[in-house]
């Protein structure tokens, strides 16, 4: 949690960070500045070397080993040393200082997820049925759900979070861009490390790892994590806290101790593996497997909104009941999940060597909902009596297989990629609602048990060309995909016999057993020119597309809406140029970037069914088109030894050029089209100072974020914003001479700023009710770590 440093108006848009320097950078090795791309195309340890000599992060957006510095596009990539000097545990904390980028852990509707946008384009919603704006990656493997999206970072090597679309590269689901998280490798060399710590609302937490050789080119590695922590939202019971309330809410808790759970706590579990077997430079096979559990309270949120304020319990209480005329839901989350991947390159020749990653993943999620966040079911009083609350359960299977044939020719002129993906998956989606808003006072119930299956096949290429012009580098990509998904919609009694009733009534029977497919395909392109002036500038231009796949409304009200309510691909087009510069002899650092897109056939829920069969509306179709504009900077300064400054700035503009009349009032020609704050900076100092002797070395960290306010939509009768807050987090640690031993001190919102990451007001205009999640305090922590 960052903010930019207000060092004034003439400098504040050169604040930026997550540039990618892992140490001071040194000063490089004279190269042929007309193709530093090509000593890294097809030699992933020579480029490996050259970084480690040079304090660069080596990134594979492309699929080859590049240079951060190199590479056409903007790209914010983070070393696992970054990560550890900024107190950075979960992917959530990375975003939140690379710009036009933003990820929220999902809210307790959504229940274990994350909401992901870059540059305004993403995905919010966790259902099955709707797919991520931002493509998530494991290793190079995809991660098709936003459920158990939030990642530990363990045993990281480095993070790159790549902006504008992927069309070509990372491939569906990509629009906005790609996230990408890359284990440590294990190798020859052996040693380990074990981190403990322990913070505010008893916090325990401990991370260990260890590298061992199992024989000549067999390497074994293996990391854990188990992390505790109380939660900071008081779950308080209303009837207690307010005996004889007028709204006749009993009681379920003994006077005295009205509180029943701390919501926002922590208590997770991770463990990761990795076998590799690397007997020579033609060879390198690397099977990886991983298991997460997690079992907790549910998100830190509080009622904000409400048409009886005797609801509201205050900033850090909320009075929610999880509970509704028919049902008790449960106020927990759990998770529990893992996969295995096996990524295997072999090198025919210098020129041409073939990838393989085969990857299998699997995960159930079980969490519950109190969707008004009200007290629970008043037996008096005036004033809405609408419930609305249920039950879910996510279980998913996945498995994907792509293969690259990468390559070059004619002394490396031209640079080659081709290859294949196939992915299938199934979810299924078991849940019990009870909609008490419907028709007030009437209680909608039923069970849904919802297989979702997709799939996906695509081909692809791309071709980094040199055509002889020192400094010119031309790049030109293809992608087809083609995808399906069907859903099949099960609605019945909990008891299993077939709705009646008000569910029969609305047409929910009907659905019981129907089945609502999508089938599409779509061809992505990307050209890019890039030209080098000299090892210190490289200027680029670019023409990209991606999309975000089609699908079928998953929350259908009749067998119409679920019929005709599928949806097509969104789509962007990217027009984006930049500029990567390494100046003063490499003591400054300043990449810029500025992008148009066209974002077209927008997928957003209607609020007007009448094309649909009238009745409630639970329809999602292509209903917009927006026009997004914005420019982002990063910044990496090293002026002395020892001492490094780094920052981040980005500004978004973002309108709709055509919106749909079965909008209704959700949406008007003058909201912003994206859920992204206008403006996003961060920025962090440090320095190491040397203690002299065997005293070791003192470095003190500060960092900033600043977020602008955040459009939200219309859910609560007007446009509402999340309001806009600034951040600040400290960082002390002390290293030994031998820097195998560190102890860190780390106080995280240094000032203890109240904000909200997100609302939830799906349901206000039935329920007069809206709760926000509440960001997290004030928190220190101690932690000592020693490197064996």
């Amino acid at each position: 949690m960052h903010v930019s440093i207000a060092l004034g108006a003439s400098i504040a848009a050169l604040i930026i960070s997550g540039t990618g320097y892992a140490q001071a950078p040194e000063t490089q090795s004279a190269t042929n500045p007309g193709t530093p791309q090509q000593a890294a195309a097809s030699d992933t340890a020579g480029a490996a070397a050259t970084a480690a000599n040079t304090g660069e992060i080596v990134v594979t957006a492309q699929f080859r080993s590049q240079r951060l510095q190199d590479v056409p596009l903007a790209i914010t990539a983070v070393n696992s040393a970054m990560l550890e000097a900024r107190s950075q545990t979960n992917i959530a904390e990375v975003a939140k200082q690379a710009p036009s980028v933003v990820i929220i852990p999902g809210g307790g509707a959504f229940g274990p997820s994350i909401g992901a946008s870059i540059r305004g384009v993403g995905q919010f919603d966790f259902n099955p049925a709707y797919e991520p704006g931002v493509g998530l990656y494991i290793d190079d493997v995809y991660y098709a759900t936003l459920t158990g999206g939030l990642f530990d970072l363990l045993d990281l090597d480095r993070v790159e979070l790549q902006r504008g679309p992927q069309g070509t590269l990372a491939g569906r689901n990509s629009e906005g861009g790609a996230i990408k998280l890359f284990s440590k490798k294990a190798d020859a060399t052996e040693g380990g490390y074990v981190d403990a710590s322990y913070g505010s609302r008893h916090e325990v937490s401990v991370r260990a790892g260890a590298d061992f050789v199992i024989a000549d080119g067999l390497y074994g590695r293996i990391a854990g994590v188990f992390k505790r922590q109380d939660g900071y939202i008081s779950l308080q019971d209303y009837g207690c806290a307010h005996p004889g309330n007028v709204e006749g809410i009993a009681a379920t808790r003994a006077s005295g101790n009205c509180e029943s759970a701390k919501l926002g706590d922590t208590d997770f579990k991770g463990v990761r593996g990795q076998l590799r077997y690397n007997p020579s430079d033609k060879f390198d096979v690397t099977l990886i497997g991983d298991y997460t559990y997690q079992n907790q309270n549910n998100s830190p949120e509080v009622l904000t909104y409400s048409t009886d304020p005797n609801y509201i319990c205050g900033k850090k209480c909320t009075y929610a009941d999880f509970s509704t005329a028919n049902n008790k839901f449960q106020n927990t989350t759990s998770y529990k999940g893992g996969g295995v991947s096996l990524n295997g390159t072999y090198k025919f020749t210098d020129h041409l060597a073939l990838n393989s990653i085969t990857a299998y993943r699997s995960y159930t999620a079980i969490f519950g909902t109190d969707d008004d966040f009200s007290p629970g079911v008043r037996s008096g009083g005036t004033g809405p009596r609408l419930e609305a609350g249920g039950y879910d359960r996510l279980q998913h299977h996945f498995v994907s297989q792509e293969v690259r044939l990468n390559g070059d020719i004619l002394d490396k002129m031209f640079e080659y990629t081709i290859g294949g993906y196939y992915s299938s998956q199934k979810t299924t989606y078991y849940t019990v609602q009870d909609i008490g808003y419907i028709v007030p006072g009437a209680y909608l119930n039923f069970v849904g048990n919802d297989p979702v299956n997709a799939n996906s096949k695509a081909v692809f290429g791309t071709v980094i060309a040199h055509p002889g012009i020192e400094g010119l580098t031309l790049t030109g990509g293809l992608r087809y995909t083609k995808e399906h998904k069907d859903y099949t919609f099960h609605r019945t009694n909990q008891d299993g016999t077939p709705l009646g009733g008000l569910a029969a009534a609305f047409g929910l029977a009907a659905l019981d057993g129907l089945t609502s497919n999508y089938d599409g395909d779509r061809v992505d392109y990307r050209a890019s020119v890039d030209y080098r002036f000299s090892p210190a500038v490289l200027v680029y231009a670019t023409v990209s597309t991606g999309f975000k796949g089609g699908g079928t409304s998953a929350r259908p009200f009749s067998a119409q809406q679920a019929l005709q309510g599928t949806f097509k691909p969104e789509t962007l087009t990217n027009y984006e140029i930049g500029a990567k510069t390494d100046l003063f002899d490499r003591k400054l650092r300043i990449n810029v970037s500025a992008y148009l897109d066209n974002y077209k056939n927008i997928q957003l829920p209607l609020a007007d069914c009448t094309a649909y069969g009238g009745g409630p509306c639970g329809v999602v179709a292509n209903a917009g088109d927006a026009r997004n504009k914005g420019v982002e900077v990063e910044i990496n300064a090293q002026p002395v030894a020892g001492l490094q400054i780094d920052g981040s700035a980005s500004y978004i503009d973002s309108k709709f050029t055509k919106l749909s009349a079965a909008l209704g009032a959700n949406y008007v020609s003058t909201d912003p089209a994206t859920f992204s704050p206008k403006w996003q900076a961060s920025g962090g100092i440090q320095y190491k100072a040397p203690l002299g002797g065997n005293a070791g070395s003192l470095t003190p960290r500060l960092d900033f974020i600043y977020n602008d306010e955040q459009f939200t939509g219309r859910a609560l009768g007007y446009a509402y914003y999340l309001p806009r807050y600034a951040l600040a987090n400290a960082h002390l640690t002390w290293r030994n001479a031998k820097e195998d031993l560190e102890i860190s001190g780390a106080v995280t919102n240094l000032f203890n700023k109240y904000y909200y990451n997100a609302i939830f007001s799906a349901v206000y205009s039935f329920s007069g009710t809206a709760y926000q999640q509440v960001g997290r305090p004030r928190e220190w922590e101690l932690s000592i770590k020693k490197r064996f």
